[in-house]
């Protein structure tokens, strides 16, 4: 693109912002996106992060309202400042792949990196950018500070995507939605229709599931055909590698069901100049499995017979931050020290329940909670779960008792859910708990309300 028309673009994007922005965003940023590519790295001898790349284009999809405030903590958090006064400008905080990664064995043994991209509004004068990685502990475990200056030359302003692309949800103005990017995965050229009747059938199914139908016009669904080589995606275990367009893979940390994509860049350059703020890979596969990291990305398989459930469950992840609330006897792991409270706010180790759902819970109500599905193999779990989902046909919910059943964050001692079971713990309950249901409504009115 010609780079004084490119210019000419992004400055007439600066006088459609949307009237009803917080002043403070008219004041410093411009109606155009600053996205910065990191790499995230680190082994045995400590962690760092390198900043890879800046570019801009027409359009800011995020927040323009509680600019420098955090909805959920995360386990990092990006952060601009004044230079001159010191200000908190804009604020926003997610997780990472890499950050799971520091917790294996293998990150005591070898170093690797890892991409990650995040997308800013763009200011309009000089200003510090700090990006902090923290660990279970909630610690710092790596930090990096740089200055964005308008008038680097070298930000890049790349070229709008060229790739097909349809709404298969439009609940409202983009600037003002909650605009989420659903791109294709192991899908070839003539499978297009496939991709977006996939899309489409996902989209409607998170929309089922309050507290997103009773705001579905706060939500906007894009879908947006990349095609691959070969269709399907790459299956270690099984030896079978594809040539598709984000070298997606199962066995992710090793883990057989875990579904996850090294080229984080790709997405994001495949989405270029497009409306969005969250990415979902729609993942041509039928076999189990999924990921979904908050604010950074989700990976959906579309063909398993669980496929439905899983998206939205992994949508609870990559949107709402919400914590996984099963464990498995035997298969235990210490993502959750116990004497840390979680910042998920459907996890608890007690340390500070008064933050958490505390405050739903009934009076009377045993704390902790007496649980029938205590001491359950995953095997017994899922026939459970298999079979109070046939006896009610998976058309209505059991009634919840709120309070704080012990098992959760892969652990079976210490860490508490709200309820006996909920969208974020099997694949059978038909709905979110009312605590998690609660957390997502408040994120999506911190989103989409002054």
């Amino acid at each position: 693109m010609n780079r004084i028309l490119a210019t000419s673009i992004l400055a007439a994007s600066a006088l459609a912002a949307s009237a009803g922005n917080d002043p403070s965003f008219n004041q410093n940023f411009n109606d155009s996106t600053l996205r910065i590519d990191y790499i995230f790295g680190g082994g045995p001898d400590g962690n760092t992060v390198l900043l890879d790349r800046q570019s801009k284009t027409p359009g800011w999809y995020g927040k323009r309202h509680h600019l420098s405030e955090l909805p959920l903590q995360g386990n990092g958090s990006i952060i601009m400042t004044d230079p001159v006064t010191g200000d908190t400008l804009y604020r926003a905080s997610f997780s990472s792949l890499f950050q799971e990664w520091v917790n294996i064995p293998e990150a005591q043994e070898i170093r690797r990196s890892f991409e990650n991209t995040f997308l800013l509004p763009l200011p309009k004068k000089e200003a510090d950018i700090t990006i902090t990685l923290n660990d279970n502990r909630l610690k710092p475990i790596a930090t990096h500070r740089h200055r964005y200056r308008p008038d680097d030359e070298l930000v890049a302003i790349p070229p709008k995507s060229l790739y097909y692309s349809e709404y298969v949800h439009k609940g409202g103005d983009p600037v003002n939605a909650i605009d989420i990017a659903m791109i294709a995965e192991g899908y070839r050229p003539e499978e297009k229709d496939t991709f977006i009747a996939d899309a489409s059938r996902m989209a409607k199914e998170i929309l089922k599931y309050e507290p997103f139908a009773s705001r579905s016009d706060r939500f906007n669904f894009i879908a947006v055909m990349v095609p691959s080589e070969e269709s399907g995606v790459s299956v270690p275990l099984e030896k079978q590698w594809k040539n598709t367009a984000f070298g997606s893979h199962y066995s992710t940390f090793y883990s057989s069901r875990y579904l996850t994509s090294p080229k984080v860049k790709a997405m994001h350059d495949a989405l270029t100049g497009l409306p969005y703020e969250h990415v979902m890979v729609l993942v041509n596969t039928e076999r189990y499995g999924g990921g979904g990291i908050y604010n950074s990305y989700q990976m959906a398989a579309t063909h398993n017979e669980h496929s439905l459930p899983v998206t939205v469950h992994e949508f609870g992840h990559s949107f709402g931050g919400l914590a996984d609330e099963y464990f498995y006897i035997g298969e235990e792991d210490g993502t959750y020290p116990l004497d840390i409270e979680p910042w998920e706010p459907n996890i608890t180790t007690m340390v500070d329940f008064s933050s958490k759902w505390q405050d739903m819970v009934k009076q009377g109500t045993p704390i902790p909670t007496p649980s029938e599905a205590d001491n359950l193999t995953r095997d017994q779990k899922m026939k459970k779960a298999a079979k109070n989902a046939k006896g009610k046909n998976n058309k209505k919910a059991p009634t919840e008792t709120v309070g704080a059943f012990e098992g959760g964050g892969y652990k079976a001692k210490g860490v508490y859910r709200p309820v006996e079971t909920c969208r974020m713990r099997d694949n059978y309950h038909p709905k979110f708990c009312p605590v998690c249901e609660a957390s997502l409504a408040r994120l999506i009115d911190f989103y989409t309300l002054p």
